[in-house]
C-alpha cells in the first residue's frame, strides 16, 4: 500500500549512528518523520530528539514501537541489542532498517530469518550502505557488464584513524571488516568459502590488547580471492579502497581524488576523519531508499540473508583469528524465500 503522509520511523539507539540517522531522516531525507527514539540512556535519547514536533522518547525499544505514528524502524544499537529489537518488530510486521551487522553470530540471524519468513514477505534491510557509494556502484556495474573479464582477486583497504577503546580482535573483524565481506559478495556475486587471518607485528600505536593492524583473506565460491588490510589506528585518516583484478584489467575506487591543493612545495589533499563523513552521501541515499521503497509497500536493499552470510564469514573469520588456521564458512542453502534455487 502506498504511503501519501511522511512515514513515521522509531529510532532505536540515539548514539553516534543512530543520531545521525535521526538527523538524516529530520533534515534531509524526504517523505519520513520521526515518530519516536529509544534509548537505555534517556537523558541521551531526549538530546536527540530536542526539537522533533510529535517525537516521543523511551527507554524500551518496544514501546518506541507501539507509540503513536510509528510505521517503520530503523535500528542503530549496538550489534548485540539488534535481536532483541528485530523479533519484536518482524511480529508487528514493521519494515525495518537495521543497521549492520544484522546480529553479531549466525544463529541469531537464522532466528531472524525463520522470524521474517514466517512473515511471507520481506520485511528487513541490512545497513550495508558502501551499496549506495557512486564509486562501489560504478565498480559494480562496470564488474557486472563484463567487459574487463572474469574478476580474479579483489585488493581491499579499510584504515581509521582510531578506534573505540573496547574494540578487540573480533571487533576488528565483525565490526570492520564485515563490510568487506558484504562488498565482496555483492561485487563478485559470489558467497564466501573460506577465511584466513594474518596478524603482522602490532603497530606500537596499537590499544594495549589489540593486534593491528591485520590481514585478511578469503576465498569464494567462484574461486576469487579477496584480501582485506584493516588498520582501525592509523592515525591519518579514514580510508576504504578497492582494486579488482580482472582477466583483462583492472578497476580502483576510493583514492578520494577530490581538491589538490600545490603550495610551498608540497601538494595534496583532505583525508576524511571517519566514516559518517566518508559515507555521508551514501547513507543519504541508502536512507532515502528505504523511505521511498517503504511508502510504496516494498522492501528493496541488501536482505536479512546478506546479513546471515556476513554474520557466518564474521564467524569463520574470528575463528581464523583465534587459530591461524584457514576455516571453512559454515552456511545453511540458500532458501527460496531469498532467491535460493
Amino acid at each position: 500500500m502506498t504511503h501519501t503522509a511522511p512515514l513515521g520511523v522509531a529510532v532505536i539507539g540515539t548514539g553516534t549512528m543512530g543520531a545521525d540517522h535521526v538527523r538524516r531522516l529530520d533534515r534531509v531525507v524526504s517523505g519520513a518523520r520521526v515518530a519516536a527514539v529509544a534509548d537505555p540512556d534517556t537523558d541521551r535519547a531526549r538530546a536527540t530528539a530536542a526539537g522533533l514536533d510529535g517525537c516521543t522518547v523511551h527507554a524500551d525499544p518496544l514501546a518506541a514501537m507501539a507509540a503513536p505514528g510509528v510505521e517503520a524502524v530503523l535500528i542503530a544499537s549496538p550489534a548485540p541489542a539488534h535481536e532483541a529489537a528485530l523479533l519484536p518488530a518482524l511480529e508487528r510486521g514493521l519494515p525495518i532498517l537495521c543497521e549492520k551487522p544484522l546480529t553479531p553470530d549466525p544463529a541469531a540471524a537464522l532466528r531472524v530469518l525463520a522470524a521474517e519468513q514466517k512473515l511471507g514477505a520481506r520485511r528487513v534491510q541490512v545497513g550495508f550502505m558502501r551499496r549506495w557509494d557512486s564509486e562501489y556502484v560504478q565498480l559494480a556495474a562496470l564488474l557486472a557488464d563484463g567487459a574487463l573479464g572474469r574478476p580474479l582477486m579483489l585488493h581491499c583497504r579499510h584504515r581509521n584513524v582510531a578506534v573505540h577503546p573496547y574494540f578487540t580482535d573480533e571487533t576488528l573483524i565483525n565490526d570492520s571488516v564485515a563490510h568487506e565481506f558484504d562488498a565482496a559478495r555483492w561485487l563478485l556475486g559470489q558467497e564466501i568459502t573460506a577465511v584466513q587471518v594474518f596478524r603482522p607485528a602490532p603497530s606500537r600505536h596499537a590499544p594495549e590488547g589489540l593486534r593491528d593492524p591485520q590481514f585478511v583473506v578469503f576465498e569464494t565460491d567462484a574461486g576469487a580471492l579477496v584480501d582485506v588490510e584493516i588498520f582501525a589506528g592509523s592515525g591519518f585518516g579514514y580510508q576504504v579502497q578497492a582494486e579488482a583484478v580482472c582477466e583483462r584489467g583492472t578497476a580502483r575506487i576510493g583514492e578520494a581524488h577530490g581538491l589538490l591543493v600545490n603550495t610551498a612545495g608540497r601538494w595534496g589533499g583532505p583525508v576524511a576523519q571517519d566514516y559518517l563523513a566518508r559515507f555521508a552521501d551514501a547513507y543519504d541515499r541508502e536512507v532515502q531508499d528505504w523511505v521511498d521503497a517503504t511508502r510504496r509497500g516494498e522492501v528493496t536493499g541488501p536482505s536479512a540473508w546478506d546479513g546471515y552470510a556476513v554474520a557466518a564469514a564474521c564467524a569463520a573469520g574470528t575463528e581464523a583469528q583465534r587459530t591461524g588456521r584457514r576455516v571453512a564458512v559454515d552456511m545453511i542453502e540458500r532458501p527460496r524465500f531469498y532467491g535460493g534455487a
